[in-house]
């Protein structure tokens, strides 16, 4: 199948994998709750003629495509099935029918695209073995603190794999159009929990405590100047505390303690390293005023760092099928995916789909939150272009 033709094949397919987004956009399930989602992804590779293994990291799905007689390398093509706790709010037709969850994330998509590659790629003569890789629980983690790429990983998901491929979609990039840069792609996303413990009083006599709030306010001050004195301004992170509570309700009594809530994102080990460091440093001025303190870490997912050979491959196959114009050098983003655990584990590399409604953006994790549908094959394509040209990429070096 030359490369055009991955292109007209999937404008072939658009009404068919419309449909399908739709369909899942309908039908949305949980993080590792995706039984019914998982069971229809393993139904279409299988007709598709893949060799599927179900509850792959609880509730993931693998589907392979070997060919008999070719030894090639096995590429990876990965998208999360996993909706959110989110009440739907729009007028489309075909709005979730599962109170309080949505896909409000475009995994839909992510799924839509996948089968409709996998199907491509079942066509086509390959150089290689194409290994789906359909996640569950991108969106949250389990009582272990452990994402679906998390679980899959631990299930051998990616033995044997050369690189691994995926997509999301952008409702702030234009339709028709994909962001593909190498290096760090999306942020590493941490959180913190500080207790600060003083001595609780009468507020007549703030002499005799140590009031927790007044500590917790010089401690927000020194966090907020992590980022601007402590981190290299060539070095992009984010500091953010969004809750501060205090054990008092009232006007008059000082506090015994108070919990300050954050998260911080980073580009970098160094840098994540660096803040957690920091922090501990900031929250230090408890103990010179008197009191103490506590401080609990959720590490989350690691920054997305693209490959440079994969995501140049990528690249390429892009403007050899939708043109350079339509290929940008986007920005890194400040979201979080733990897609960057399969790139840690193999090369990887990860596209940023244009599918804003034109007049309309809507913010990704909110009620309204809807997809323009017109570049989805495009997605498709690419990858499916990317996959072909990966597995004689890597014939070709050994």
């Amino acid at each position: 199948m030359p490369t055009d033709n991955f292109l007209t094949r999937a404008k072939a397919l658009e009404p068919e994998l419309i449909e399908m987004r739709r369909h899942l956009h309908e039908n949305p399930e949980l993080s590792f709750h995706e039984f019914k989602t998982a069971s229809l992804m393993k139904e279409k590779l299988e007709a598709y003629g893949y060799e599927t293994k179900a509850q792959v990291g609880k509730t993931g799905v693998l589907g392979e495509l070997k060919r008999k007689g070719v030894d090639g390398p096995i590429i990876a093509i990965r998208a999360d099935m996993d909706g959110l706790p989110i009440d739907e709010d729009n007028p489309n037709k075909y709005i979730s029918k599962n109170q309080g969850v949505m896909h409000a994330c475009g995994h839909d998509g992510h799924m839509a695209c996948g089968l409709t590659t996998a199907r491509m790629l079942s066509e086509a003569e390959l150089a290689g073995t194409v290994r789906m890789v359909m996640q569950p629980a991108e969106e949250a983690t389990d009582s272990d603190g452990k994402s679906g790429a998390w679980r899959m990983l631990e299930d051998d998901a990616l033995d044997g794999v050369s690189a691994i491929i995926g997509l999301h979609a952008d409702a702030s990039l234009k339709a028709g159009q994909v962001g593909i840069i190498p290096g760090p792609a999306m942020a590493a996303c941490d959180g913190f929990k500080v207790t600060i413990q003083g001595k609780g009083g009468h507020g007549a006599y703030p002499e005799t405590t140590v009031d927790p709030v007044v500590v917790g306010a010089q401690v927000v001050q020194a966090i907020q100047q992590i980022i601007s004195r402590r981190i290299s301004a060539l070095e992009p992170a984010i500091i953010t505390i969004g809750s501060f509570q205090s054990s008092s309700t009232r006007g008059n009594i000082i506090s015994d303690y108070v919990i300050l809530e954050g998260s911080f994102r980073s580009f970098s080990q160094k840098v994540r390293e660096h803040i957690i460091e920091e922090i501990d440093r900031a929250c230090s001025i408890a103990r010179i005023m008197g009191g103490d303190y506590k401080i609990e870490y959720e590490l989350g997912y690691p920054c997305t760092v693209n490959n440079p050979e994969i995501t140049e491959v990528m690249r390429q196959a892009a403007i050899d099928l939708i043109g350079a114009e339509n290929v940008i050098a986007v920005q890194p983003k400040t979201w979080s995916e733990d897609f960057s655990m399969f790139a840690e584990k193999v090369p990887g590399a990860f596209m940023f789909l244009g599918a804003e409604i034109e007049g309309d953006t809507r913010s990704h994790h909110s009620p309204q939150f809807d997809l323009n549908e017109s570049g989805l094959y495009m997605g498709s394509a690419i990858l499916a272009e990317t996959a072909r040209r990966l597995m004689t990429h890597f014939k070709n070096k050994a």
